[in-house]
């Protein structure tokens, strides 16, 4: 895929891995929407990407809701003319023994994580099927390994894994690939963090953002469908 012009939707955008994403493929020439839940954290987003190469929208949405990403979706394909890549990256975390794991933080990790991730590609596969395009989900290690006070998070990316799988095998006879990646610690605000120094051992969110390109460029008759990405030396692995 030449990325030269082509639309790109990423939700969970404004900030933390999409926003690192979306920085490579404004910077490699793309147009890309980002979506994120406060209309103020978009905007500002897209205002500074836009300042790097392609052009950048930002919209309101909450992957929850299926209307929402229908009208994310139609902006999209109304500002640009048509979509080639998705990117499905929004996504939140609540870590509780499940003694003290809340049904409503429950609901909300599966809701986004999960049901976010049906939203975005039902919205858009007719769109992609159209451009013969990319669906890429931002899945998580989590996805594969369990862990203490993990039930509820652990549930919502392992179901991520499967379901994109799953999507992978129903759309790759219509020349729509699909891939997921499930990076481990990567630098972001992510469950309330503030990115800092002590973060350098981490996965960048831009190393996340040559990935997608490198992704985007291979031939099509090769897919890697589903990627672990891992910090080369964390802290437990220094002598």
């Amino acid at each position: 895929m030449k990325l030269q012009g082509k639309n790109v939707l990423i939700t969970g955008g404004s900030k933390g891995i999409g926003y690192g994403i979306a920085e490579s493929l404004v910077k490699a020439g793309c147009n890309v929407v980002i979506t994120s839940r406060h209309a103020e954290e978009a905007t500002k987003a897209a205002e500074k990407l836009s300042k790097s190469g392609g052009k950048a929208i930002g919209l309101k949405a909450d992957v929850r809701e299926m209307a929402e990403m229908e009208r994310v979706a139609k902006a999209a394909e109304s500002e640009f003319g048509k979509l080639d890549v998705v990117i499905a990256n929004a996504g939140l975390g609540h870590f509780a023994n499940i003694e003290e794991l809340t049904e409503k933080q429950w609901k909300e990790m599966i809701d986004t994580n999960l049901t976010g991730l049906f939203t975005t590609i039902k919205s858009t596969v007719k769109m992609l099927k159209a451009t013969k395009g990319y669906f890429i989900s931002i899945a998580s290690l989590a996805g594969t390994n369990f862990f203490e006070n993990g039930s509820g998070y652990n549930a919502s990316k392992f179901g991520a894994v499967g379901f994109t799988q799953a999507v992978m095998l129903d759309l790759r006879g219509s020349d729509v690939k699909v891939t997921t990646i499930m990076p481990g610690s990567v630098t972001s605000h992510f469950a309330g963090h503030t990115p800092n120094a002590d973060d350098e051992w981490k996965i960048q969110p831009e190393d996340l953002g040559e990935m997608v390109i490198d992704l985007l460029k291979m031939n099509p008759r090769t897919l890697p469908s589903k990627i672990e990405v891992r910090p080369s030396k964390p802290p437990s692995a220094k002598k």
